[in-house]
């Protein structure tokens, strides 16, 4: 693999003052030399204001936060990243490549998620390139590869966990956004390494069922929610009728026998389970009667 090798360069500005300098003089001494009829004088003049004309094409600018990625015939130098007007071998041809932190939303995705449902999927994706000599000759276009496989690793997530949260299920998509997140980070840092990119951030943009069952599961997480609250309903409605039954034994605060305890029992229960207010009804004769 081709890592990045960081290349100094030099300074553009006192180059390009210099090159002007010296093609000034060069031309003025190659006018002098034609007055003087000096045909030596002005080949060789006119050769060397060539070469410091052509040592005006090593100048290049490198933007902040970017790098220029240095060939020469095809071979690898180096990578800069000193900013402003820099100079190099005019023979190096020089490709910017930039370094600054990108995102990118993917298109929704319809797949099946562990249970079987359909769902549509999105995510949002924050990265940088920390390796230009990667990004530029590992993968034959960086910014595709990164998209592409970006889909593919959230194509991946979406399968391994349900939409919502079951009994057997600690991780859902819906739920536990955090975790699916790192999840997410993870497998698409993975599929990047080799492409010099370091993935900043990973979380989902979109999530709903498909259309086709939308109303279905809908009617489900209703049904689902009507019975956890009938549950906790119940657990609790015990409880009271438990700690009832414990204080009135404690305190002898009346007796019953087992035929009275489950009557008790029974109008206690609906009195707090039920979803109308209780009625109450005056018992004017004896406990018995």
């Amino acid at each position: 693999m081709t890592r990045e090798i960081q290349k100094s360069t030099l300074s553009g500005i006192p180059m390009l003052l210099g090159l002007i300098a010296a093609l000034l003089f060069t031309g003025y001494l190659l006018i002098t030399a034609a007055k003087a009829g000096s045909a030596v004088a002005v080949i060789t003049l006119a050769l060397l204001g060539f070469v410091e004309f052509f040592l005006l094409f090593g100048l290049f600018m490198v933007q902040p936060n970017n790098a220029v990625v240095l060939q020469l015939f095809g071979r690898y130098v180096g990578t800069t990243r000193e900013e402003g007007l820099r100079w190099a071998n005019p023979f190096y041809s020089k490709r910017p490549i930039s370094l600054r932190v990108r995102n990118f939303e993917s298109s929704k995705l319809k797949v099946n998620e562990l249970e079987g449902s359909p769902i549509e999927i999105a995510s949002v994706v924050v990265w940088q390139v920390v390796d230009s000599a990667e990004a530029m000759f590992q993968v034959d276009d960086y910014e595709n590869f990164v998209h592409v496989q970006s889909e593919s690793a959230l194509r991946q997530m979406a399968t391994t966990s349900p939409y919502d949260l079951h009994d057997d299920v600690k991780i859902a998509l819906r739920s536990h956004s955090v975790e699916i997140s790192e999840h997410l980070q993870k497998e698409i840092q993975e599929r990047l390494s080799q492409a010099g990119v370091k993935v900043i951030e990973a979380r989902i943009s979109h999530l709903a069922y498909a259309p086709e069952i939308a109303g279905a599961m809908l009617r489900r997480q209703q049904a689902n929610a009507v019975i956890a609250a009938r549950t906790r309903i119940v657990e609790g409605a015990v409880g009271m009728v438990e700690m009832a039954l414990t204080q009135l034994s404690e305190r002898k605060i009346v007796e019953l026998d087992d035929e009275r305890r489950v009557a008790m029992v029974s109008n206690l229960l609906v009195v707090l389970c039920s979803e109308n207010e209780a009625q109450p009804v005056l018992n004017a004769g004896t406990l018995y009667g």
